[in-house]
């Protein structure tokens, strides 16, 4: 009774000691997989502030978000990190998650090399680095995880070889590497991944042959190889694997021919993509026996034979393109393209390609039978002829025909006034006759439409100024007459017109400058008269401009100069008099410029883009002068020089005398004056130099802010106060007033005088008078009643969407345009841009303001100055900050760093940017797929056009980045900057326009 009374609490004392030890293993563990998680916690960054909150002791690490465990032994068995907005390099702590069987840090933005301390999870069995900026070899480490199912590496930057450990993988289903730079070859080991159901090597610079290997891989249901430098046969073994659903190789150089039994050997296939290789031979019949097909792309090889008959058995099909081969019709019927018969019966058919076969015969009635599910229909360059049959009109859901190139006649089908859904048009090239239907003005979503090349008569009808969505309009090369309609300079938003060509008469009228965001606008080879207006300087997005061939006259107008985009100028054979203006020599961007066959005269300017072009440019004129190469007389010496002279000898002689004995006759004036001046007091205002404004008393000041009343206190600035004020007449106005106390207000005043007295600009404030007494100074400015862009940004109960704010940085980047290049040749630097100096009036323009501590450089946009006076920290450029070094350059930063803050809504002073992270870095470690987690939260919380504006604003980052760049040389100038955000601004209201 003893012993059994002592073994058994012996036997307690065992059990509850293996417990206790069972238990501090666990402890261990746990701590283990603690200690890991946080160190990844405290090496990445975290822009979302996913892990920050949660990742803490506080919490059961089971419960940390991102984390899964094992229910039995609590250690961590899964780690999806997905699109939480996370960067910096991976550490190598991941590799003690020694329990780790999925690990998912995809969509984030890491860089850099994976560790290989990786390899040390040998229970992985998923693995996902998909959509990140990683970099190195391929890792070779991968091929110790002998339990890895699925690799993710797409959208990355590794680089090859492919590793010969990957093939040890016996149990890899999925492997997806897309978007890389790998190189090399496919290995022939690739078969031992028997295993394999999805393989995905597309866009990775691969080149050499597909091994015949890969037919061994009988479980392979995806197999993309797109868009690599692949040469050789298509291995006749790939069409063995009878799992295939998904096939695309797409995009290399591959040949040889299709097996006959194709749609045999892949009966489950259903997306065949082998456009853009050399295949040859016909297109097998077998293929039609592939029923499970949803799209068929054999495009751009160098298929012959017949189109078939039995495309109609694919009755799921969506995407057919046949582009680009030497396909004939087998008609039963002449000259009918009876395979489309067999296609009206595939109902979900959405792309239809024939282009560029040698088709032959007339697109037959049938063509209107097909399915509403039809939006994309290409039968360009297929020697097509006859009529446009009337049944297209029955395609309710078409938004892009396309049938140029052929030899097509008869007329435009009214019918096609019944394709509401309609984006493109394109009958360029054909023979078509009569007028241009005024149904096409029933197309509210046109987009473009291409008419050039046939034998079009009559007028341009006015209704087109109701297609709101139109951006190119190609009427060139017809017999159009009459005037271009005046209606027509009402597409403000259209990019692209071409009238070439056609006999338009009448004057180019001034009202040309609506179309706000033209990049091309050729009239040339017309009847057009008169002058050249000289609005056409407002058209700063314009590349191209040729009225070459007309009857224009008068001179080159001085405006051409403003059009800081063109790059082709094409001006010849009018009848053109007068020189060629100067301003022509600041467009930097100029290529092509021609002036041939004119009346012009005067010396050819040689500055600029002029010194790269040849005698052709300015062959036939009236009496030009210039250079020998331009094969033109010399210019005959400046006889100025000989008056210069005259003139300095009666600087030198004649005037002294006369200035001496004029001062003295002041001064006599002036002292017989004082002297006679009584002890009454007066205001002793001393005038503006050269200021033209009129000037206000202090005492009208001070009634109109009722004397300094607090209530009308609109801020306070680093040299003074700023009143709401109401003047005698009832104007609301803001006066500025200098606490002359501080030294730099004298300075401060001075330099606003300096600056605004000769400067007018839309976006820049107004100064309407002035008051300077030796103990008083004040500025009368515009009132901008919707205050501050600050206010709009920061304060409670007031928002800006994407479009106000795009307008109030374009109306900012033109006022610091006009300033760096447009108003002398001096520039002026404003030095200290940010929100609070950035005033909008009641319609919401921008007005830069307080030009305080502004400078004035010398001649050209590359000048420089130093001073001591410093901006606001967080928007001065770095050379500004540590040398005191001030360029245009540095307003270009601010600038960009303006633009950041404006949709990300985050100062740069914002306590978040600490040590070396700044609003610059935190923007650009962001791009592109960590966007989200930047921009303004307000701008993208409705769903509606979300890519548009998440596209949009991507841009305007890139731009502001632009901006910044550390180096001034490396940053783009003002002028160039300004261009770029309108045009992202047109982008944004098209696509915007496009998801209605």
């Amino acid at each position: 009774m003893r012993l059994s009374f002592f073994f058994v609490p012996m036997s307690v004392l065992v059990l509850q000691y293996l417990i206790a030890s069972l238990a501090v293993t666990t402890l261990n563990d746990l701590t283990t997989d603690q200690s890991a998680l946080l160190a990844f916690k405290a090496h990445v960054f975290d822009y979302r502030s996913a892990l920050a909150n949660n990742w803490s002791i506080s919490y059961p690490t089971c419960s940390w978000a991102g984390i899964s465990c094992g229910s039995r032994h609590q250690r961590v068995t899964a780690l999806n990190l997905s699109d939480m907005g996370l960067g910096g390099t991976i550490p190598l702590h991941l590799g003690n998650l020694s329990f780790l069987v999925s690990l998912d840090i995809s969509e984030n933005n890491f860089h850099g090399h994976l560790p290989k301390e990786l390899g040390q999870l040998r229970r992985l069995r998923v693995v996902s680095f998909a959509y990140n900026k990683l970099s190195g070899s391929f890792p070779s480490w991968i091929g110790v995880l002998s339990k890895l199912r699925i690799l993710r590496l797409y959208n990355n930057s590794f680089t090859g070889p492919i590793p010969n450990s990957l093939f040890n993988l016996s149990r890899l289903e999925t492997l997806r590497a897309e978007f890389n730079t790998i190189g090399g070859n496919i290995p022939s080991r690739i078969g031992n991944l028997s295993k394999l159901v999805y393989l995905d090597l597309s866009f990775s610079n691969l080149r050499g042959q597909i091994p015949t290997e890969i037919g061994n891989l009988q479980n392979l249901q995806y197999l993309v190889f797109a868009e690599n430098n692949l040469s050789g046969l298509v291995p006749p073994t790939i069409f063995n694997i009878s799992t295939m659903r998904i096939l695309t190789l797409e995009g290399n150089q591959l040949s040889g021919r299709l097996p006959s039994t194709v749609g045999h050997l892949l009966p489950n296939i259903e997306s065949l993509l082998l456009a853009a290789n050399n295949l040859t031979g016909i297109i097998p019949h077998s293929i039609t026996n592939a029923t499970k097909l949803v799209a068929l792309d054999l495009g751009f090889n160098s298929f012959s034979g017949h189109i078939l008959n039995t495309f109609g058995n694919l009755r799921h099909l969506s995407l057919l393109s046949l582009v680009m081969n030497n396909l004939t019709t087998e008609s039963s019927s002449a000259d009918q393209w009876s395979f489309l018969s067999s296609l009206t019966n595939c109902r979900n058919l959405t792309i239809l390609s024939f282009g560029s076969n040698p088709l032959g015969g007339i697109l037959p009635p049938v063509i209107g039978n097909f399915s509403a599910s039809l939006q994309k229909f290409y039968a360009y360059e297929c020697k097509l002829k006859g009529n446009i049959p009337q049944e297209i009109g029955n395609l309710s859901g078409l938004t892009l025909l396309s049938l140029h190139s052929n030899d097509l006649n008869g007329t435009i089908s009214p019918t096609m006034g019944r394709l509401k859904w309609l984006q493109g048009l394109s009958l360029r090239n054909n023979n078509l006759e009569g007028s241009i239907p005024y149904d096409l003005c029933h197309l509210k979503l046109m987009f473009g439409i291409r008419l050039t090349g046939n034998k079009l008569s009559g007028h341009i009808p006015p209704c087109l100024v109701s297609l709101t969505s139109l951006r190119e309009l190609h009427l060139g090369s017809n017999k159009l007459t009459s005037s271009i309609p005046s209606s027509l300079w009402s597409l403000e938003y259209i990019l692209d017109i071409n009238l070439s060509s056609n006999s338009l008469n009448d004057s180019l009228p001034s009202n040309v400058q609506k179309l706000k965001v033209l990049t091309v606008l050729d009239l040339s080879r017309n009847q057009l008269s008169g002058d050249i207006p000289s609005t056409i300087g407002a058209l700063k997005d314009l590349e191209t401009l040729s009225l070459a061939r007309n009857q224009f006259q008068g001179p080159i107008p001085e405006s051409v100069g403003s059009l800081i985009s063109l790059e082709s100028l094409d001006l010849s054979g009018n009848n053109l008099s007068g020189k060629i203006p100067k301003s022509l020599e600041t467009l930097s961007q100029l290529k092509q410029f021609n002036v041939s066959h004119n009346r012009l005269e005067g010396e050819i300017p040689v500055k600029g883009s002029f010194k790269n072009f040849s005698a052709e440019s300015f062959f036939g004129n009236y009496a030009l002068c210039g250079p020998p190469k331009l094969r033109v007389p010399p210019c005959k010496p400046d006889n100025s020089k000989s008056t210069k002279n005259v003139a300095l000898t009666v600087l030198k002689y004649i005037l002294p005398p006369i200035v001496c004995s004029v001062l003295l006759v002041i001064t006599i004036i002036m002292y017989k004056r004082c002297r006679n001046r009584s002890t009454k007091h007066l205001d002793h205002e001393d005038f503006l130099p050269l200021a033209t404004w009129r000037r206000t008393s202090y005492l009208d000041i001070q009634r109109a802010t009722d004397e300094f009343n607090e209530c009308n206190l609109l801020g306070t600035g680093s040299f003074g106060s700023v009143y709401k004020g109401t003047i005698s007449d009832g104007t609301d106005v803001a006066i500025k007033i200098f606490n002359l106390q501080l030294e730099r207000a004298f300075r401060s005043f001075d330099s606003e005088c300096e600056v605004l007295r000769n400067v007018r600009h839309r976006n820049l404030i107004k100064i309407l008078s002035s008051c300077s007494n030796p103990d008083f100074k004040a500025l009368v400015l515009e009132f901008m009643p919707n205050g501050s862009l600050e206010k709009w940004l920061y304060s409670h109960n007031y928002f800006l969407d994407i479009l106000e704010r795009l307008n109030i940085m374009i109306d900012v980047g033109s006022a610091l345009e006009y300033l760096h290049h447009g108003h002398s040749s001096a520039p002026i630097i404003h030095c200290d841009l940010k929100p609070t100096n950035i005033l909008l009036d009641e319609n919401m323009a921008a007005h830069v303001s307080d030009f305080g501590i502004s400078k004035l450089l010398g001649e050209g946009e590359d000048s420089v100055t130093q001073t001591m006076t410093m901006a606001t920290i967080g928007y001065m450029a770095p050379e500004y900050g540590s040398e005191g070094i001030v360029s245009a350059k540095c307003d270009v930063y601010s600038y960009g760093v303006l633009l950041m803050e404006t949709f990300t809504r985050k100062r740069p002073t914002d306590e978040m940017f600490t040590g070396e992270m700044s609003l610059r870095k935190w923007v650009k470690e962001s791009l592109p797929h960590g966007l989200t987690e930047v921009v303004d939260a307000n701008l993208v919380r409705e769903e509606q056009a979300f890519s548009a504006k998440m596209d949009c604003i991507l841009s305007i980052m890139d731009l502001a980045l632009d901006c910044c760049m550390e180096s001034p040389d490396m940053r783009i100038n003002m002028t160039d900057a300004a261009a770029k955000l309108k045009k992202i601004k047109v982008k944004f209201l098209d696509d915007a326009a496009a998801t209605k």
